[in-house]
C-alpha cells in the first residue's frame, strides 16, 4: 500500500490509492486509512518474507531484461568459486561413468548409515561398551610398548609407514 505525504500545510498522511475526499470548505485534505489486519503468526511470517523476496527478485529480473541488463541469476553465476569447488567440478566432468560413481556414493551413504545403526545398537548392550573400551586401552598400551618406547622400534615404525605411503601413492 503506497503512502505519501500531502503537500498541504497540515502535512497529513493519506492513502495514494484511495480517492481524496475534500471537506465542504476545501481548506484541509483528510482521508481515512483502512484498518490494519492482525500481525501474521510466526509460521506465516516466514512465508510472507519468502514470498516478498521472491517477488522482488522476479521484479528485478523483469526490469533487468527490459533494460537489456543481465538478470540476477546470471550475475550470481559469474561470481568466483572457491578453488576446491572448481577442482571438484573439473574432476566430475572427467568422470566417464557417472552412474557408477553415483551408485557407489549412494552405497557408501547406506553403509555409513548401517554402521552407525549397528554401533549404536552395540552401545546399548549392557557390558559390551565397557569390554570394548578395555580392549581398546589394552591394544593402545601394547602398541605403544611395542612400537613407541624404544628408538629402534620407532625408526622401524616410521620406515613401515613411509613404505606403505610410497606403495599407495607410488614412488617419486
Amino acid at each position: 500500500m503506497a503512502l505519501s505525504l500531502s503537500s498541504s500545510p497540515s502535512s497529513t498522511l493519506f492513502d495514494a490509492k484511495a480517492p481524496r475526499q475534500l471537506s465542504a470548505a476545501g481548506s484541509s485534505q483528510c482521508a481515512s486509512l483502512p484498518t490494519l489486519s492482525p500481525p501474521p503468526l510466526p509460521s506465516q511470517n516466514r512465508c510472507v518474507w519468502k514470498t516478498t523476496t521472491y517477488c522482488r527478485k522476479i521484479a528485478r529480473n523483469v526490469v533487468a531484461m527490459a533494460t537489456g541488463e543481465a538478470p540476477a541469476e546470471v550475475a550470481v553465476a559469474e561470481l568466483e568459486l572457491p578453488e576446491a569447488v572448481k577442482t571438484i567440478q573439473e574432476t566430475w566432468d572427467k568422470v566417464e561413468d557417472k552412474y557408477a560413481v553415483g551408485s557407489l556414493a549412494v552405497a557408501a551413504v547406506v553403509a555409513l548409515w548401517g554402521s552407525v545403526g549397528m554401533i549404536s545398537a552395540i552401545e546399548r548392550l549392557p557390558l559390551v561398551p565397557g569390554v570394548l573400551e578395555l580392549v581398546g586401552i589394552g591394544y593402545t598400551g601394547w602398541f605403544a610398548y611395542r612400537n613407541l618406547i624404544f628408538k629402534p622400534d620407532r625408526e622401524a615404525l616410521i620406515q613401515k609407514i613411509k613404505g606403505k605411503y610410497n606403495d599407495i601413492l607410488g614412488s617419486s
